[in-house]
């Protein structure tokens, strides 16, 4: 199962958790983990190469592990465009937690 906790500060998404394998299918063919890994290293490319933003990462895929972290000091735009992105990735990441509860766990805090 993957563990994907959401943090949140002032219902702003501040970092995004993900740990573990889904275990739907076989390496390789496992279609839950790789939509959810889409899903947010997407949003991370977009937070990167679109927004701007010098969010701080650390990824081990042998592990099924990525952990992004937005700086604190975002402007009001850079801010919202950031809000757009995590927050259509917290929609996606949260239908797949409704449609496969049993391989993807998902905490918002």
């Amino acid at each position: 199962m993957t563990e994907v906790v959401v943090v949140k500060h002032n219902n702003s998404i501040v970092s995004v958790e993900c740990d573990g394998h889904t275990g739907y299918g076989a390496e390789g063919e496992d279609v839950v983990c790789a939509a959810l890994s889409s899903i947010v290293q997407t949003a991370l490319l977009g937070l990167l190469q679109v927004v701007g933003v010098n969010v701080s990462y650390t990824t081990d895929e042998k592990r099924g592990y990525l952990k992004m972290t937005l700086p604190r000091d975002l402007d009001g735009k850079t801010r919202r465009d950031c809000d757009i992105i995590l927050d259509t990735m917290l929609l996606g990441v949260a239908d797949l937690n409704q449609g496969f509860s049993d391989f993807v766990n998902l905490e918002v805090k």
